[in-house]
């Protein structure tokens, strides 16, 4: 099959367009005929050599994809349509996924749709709700508001009568954050997210923050969450030390709790989809809930995806189409 392949960690340039062995599915795994890939942080950062693939997971870039099962399992069947979280592998023309794993394409969705749901979507619903406990009526800061993450998180909180803060990067991504349902959106570049989400929330606050930043955000975090609140850890673009003060944490009786997809126990995320696919689907069907798609690459342009990501210049998803 062909697939990205990089023989030694670096910028975009290491990526290339070459052959590499089918995968071979093992018990409970389906064989799916890749059609489109999703291009997530964590495959820059694994291709940095920063991020390693967790043991037995395929060494090929990819943890999310879409596409139609080759090999069945489960209650699954020769070309079932397929979208699904991989731990790697995702980067070709065939990979496999745990049956557990695999949720079904709504009809109406193409396969480059589908393949912007599953690490966006999942990512988001399991800080919002599965870890964070978000609840009808309370308010989200969510950050890198425009990114696939953020996009899904927007949709998700209004789905739930939920209220969305977001803070982006620029005056146009704060813009399409506000048309995506947020409340308010926060050009972080220009103004202090912490003081306006005070001002917003007439000093009380928010209930739950959801940040990719890490360390250097944490005192404006913590600043901006009401007594009670939740901090949710999604990644450290930011970095992952710094000086920081525990304080907040027991004057407001703060919960902070660090997570990532890619690791979560196969039985616990057979349990995500489930919760996720009968809170979503009926509202992918009538359109409450959509992906948000910023590009559609040529597989074999995967280095091209990757600049655009590592320039912070995606609206939504970005997507690789697989021939």
């Amino acid at each position: 099959m062909k697939a990205i392949l990089h023989d030694q960690p670096g910028d975009p340039d290491v990526l290339y367009y070459g052959d590499a062995p089918d995968p071979v599915p093992g018990d409970g795994e389906l064989l799916v005929r890749v059609r489109a890939a999703g291009v997530n942080r964590a495959e820059l950062l694994q291709r940095q050599g920063r991020y390693p693939p967790p043991p037995g997971a395929s060494p090929i870039l990819g943890l999310e994809l879409a596409g139609e099962v080759e090999a069945a399992a489960g209650s699954w069947q020769v070309g079932d349509r397929v979208m699904a979280v991989v731990s790697g592998g995702a980067y070709a023309q065939r990979a496999v996924v745990p049956a557990q794993a695999a949720m079904r394409i709504p009809d109406s969705f193409t396969f480059e749709q589908a393949a912007a749901v599953p690490e966006a979507f999942l990512t988001a619903y399991l800080n919002l709700f599965t870890l964070g406990g978000l609840t009808a009526g309370e308010t989200v800061l969510i950050h890198a508001g425009a990114s696939g993450v953020g996009t899904a998180a927007i949709q998700l909180v209004r789905a739930a009568s939920a209220r969305a803060i977001v803070t982006a990067g620029t005056d146009e991504k704060c813009a399409f954050c506000r048309d995506l349902g947020a409340a308010l959106a926060v050009n972080y570049k220009r103004d202090s997210f912490a003081e306006r989400v005070q001002a917003f929330t007439d000093g009380a606050g928010v209930d739950l923050v959801l940040d990719f930043i890490g360390a250097p955000y944490w005192s404006a975090n913590t600043a901006c969450l009401r007594r009670g609140g939740r901090l949710m850890l999604i990644g450290f673009l930011g970095g992952a030390s710094g000086e920081i003060n525990l304080g907040a944490i027991m004057s407001k009786s703060l919960t902070v709790t660090g997570t990532t997809l890619r690791a979560t126990p196969l039985d616990q995320k057979a349990r995500l989809v489930a919760d996720f696919e009968a809170f979503a689907y009926a509202r992918f069907l009538s359109g409450e809930l959509r992906p948000i798609i910023d590009r559609v690459y040529p597989l074999e342009d995967a280095a091209a995806a990757h600049r655009r990501m590592a320039d912070n210049a995606n609206l939504g998803k970005l997507i690789l189409h697989v021939t």
